[in-house]
């Protein structure tokens, strides 16, 4: 396991938007200490959308690394989509909503599927690329902090619980990019207390929609996504 800190810097962006993020990180070897809402020097720029006690920590699969490395070699780096750990040995399918994990002193858990925005395209220049995350599931996930502690690079996953088995993050991630109409397990993935409030009511928000019979805009909801603010 890697570990990635990064505070805010400003760039300007090929569009002329002045962006003000900490998506770039560096590896650290620690030990560093993990508070309730980050990793000793990490910050967020964005805290309407980033950070908070649901989205302390992000994690990131190393065993992806193959995939992207095809797509372009430093998309497989740690650090390539803004995570804080870069984890071998696990991913999205091998991962619960739920899960309490002790890493070093620290007892994380996972909390809900990374959703990928803008930044990511801002920072390597590469349209698509969230596109790409979503679709083919590789997108890293949250992690709440329910025990602070000491992080080291290498320290190993030890899996202390398992609430919810069949909610792996791929499965989450298929529900709420695939299966938009699919009202029932909207319903039930709402239903769980360990997702992250955001999703909670995101998903609550859908399946009132789909009693009323109206149609999500998920084009409109994702294009605003990917252009962040104006």
């Amino acid at each position: 396991m890697a570990i990635l800190v990064g505070r805010p810097s400003t760039h300007t962006a090929p569009s002329g938007r002045v962006v003000t993020t900490a998506f770039r990180k560096h590896v650290v070897d620690g030990p560093l200490h993990v508070g309730s809402t980050n990793v000793e020097g990490d910050e967020q720029a964005d805290l309407r959308n980033h950070g908070g006690p649901d989205k302390a920590v992000l994690a990131c699969s190393a065993d992806h690394g193959e995939f992207w490395r095809e797509l372009d070699p430093v998309l497989a780096e740690p650090g390539a989509f803004g995570e804080n750990l870069h984890v071998g040995g696990l991913a999205e399918a091998e991962v619960c909503i739920g899960d309490r994990w002790r890493v070093g002193t620290v007892e994380l858990q996972v909390s809900q599927p990374r959703r990928p925005c803008w930044k990511v395209e801002d920072r390597w220049r590469r349209e698509g690329l969230v596109d790409l995350m979503e679709r083919t599931g590789r997108t890293g996930w949250y992690l709440r902090v329910l025990q602070t502690g000491v992080l080291e690079a290498g320290d190993v996953w030890h899996l202390l619980e398992r609430p919810n088995p069949v909610w792996t993050v791929a499965a989450a991630n298929e529900v709420v990019h695939h299966r938009r109409d699919d009202r029932g397990a909207a319903a039930a993935l709402a239903e769980l207390p360990e997702l992250s409030a955001s999703w909670r009511r995101t998903l609550r928000a859908r399946v009132d929609r789909l009693d009323l019979g109206a149609a999500e805009d998920a084009e409109a909801v994702e294009a605003s996504r990917r252009r962040g603010p104006s």
